[in-house]
């Protein structure tokens, strides 16, 4: 983390002159979501899957994801609200978009699908990173 991310804890010592006003402590948060999600074993897979590869091999690829957030953080947070099976072929899709002559920039993940989603119809899943044209 940067210096302006990690708490200070040296905001006590008297540093001599005036009482200087208080600052507020910045709030540490992960990179990962942190939202209410049903923990269900197979959420837990993916998102355990989706952390070992950020913890091992992310550091060896490079920081080369053309969107915000990383790719990463996009499937662990798409599996988090949606599951395994929707949250897996989000991630897959957007991971395909990330490639040369693919898309770019701020691209979240839903908070709720559409009814037009549904287990049987994975190929659905690829328009919703798609840029509107």
């Amino acid at each position: 983390m940067c210096q302006f991310c990690l708490p200070n804890d040296h905001d006590d010592e008297d540093e001599g002159g005036s009482a200087a006003p208080t600052q507020a402590r910045p709030i540490v948060q992960s990179r990962n979501y942190t939202g209410p999600f049903r923990k269900t074993p197979d959420r837990l897979f993916g998102m355990g899957f989706i952390r070992l590869y950020q913890l091992t091999l992310s550091g060896f690829i490079g920081n080369s994801c053309r969107h915000i957030p990383t790719c990463s953080e996009y499937g662990y947070e798409a599996i988090a609200r949606h599951g395994l099976w929707s949250g897996g072929w989000m991630t897959l899709f957007r991971v395909g978009r990330c490639g040369p002559g693919g898309t770019s920039g701020l691209d979240r993940v839903p908070e709720t699908l559409g009814s037009r989603f549904h287990w049987w119809t994975p190929w659905r899943y690829l328009a919703l990173g798609r840029k509107p044209a």
